[in-house]
């Protein structure tokens, strides 16, 4: 897939495609997405880096977890937050974390995000999605 009209039609989750931990995630939200919502780029991917550039965020800033839809952008705990919502049940009520101040959050996540390769790995290259949730991933 690539960036063109699709773009703007779902919400786009950059994740960081060698981290096996962010791996594990979106494969959490193919299976949890009935309603297929939505779209992935890798932050290493040619997409990833200008959606990043379009949020203003540092291009190759492997640590930010980010969802654009349109012209927003969230990013870290706020990103987490706004993908819950979109969810069904039980994992829409992980949005009721926003209850919780900003700084505490990103605390949390900064802690999990500068430790992910040593608990959970790394991929040597980005992860290749199966033919069947394929059309969900932009290149």
């Amino acid at each position: 897939m690539t960036e063109g009209a699709h773009a703007s039609e779902h919400p786009i989750v950059l994740f960081d495609g060698v981290c096996n931990f962010c791996n594990a995630s979106v494969a959490f939200l193919l299976k949890h997405d009935r309603a297929k919502v939505f779209r992935f780029a890798s932050l290493q991917s040619e997409t990833g880096r200008r959606l990043l550039e379009r949020a203003a965020l540092p291009p190759l800033d492997s640590d930010t977890f980010a969802l654009v839809e349109g012209d927003q952008c969230w990013v870290r705990s706020d990103a987490a937050i706004a993908v819950a919502r979109r969810l069904p049940a039980p994992w829409r009520w992980g949005a009721s974390l926003a209850v919780l101040p900003r700084p505490w959050r990103d605390a949390v996540y900064r802690l999990i995000a500068r430790h992910r390769y040593q608990w959970f790995g790394k991929r040597a290259v980005c992860m290749v999605p199966a033919p069947d949730v394929r059309e969900r991933f932009f290149e």
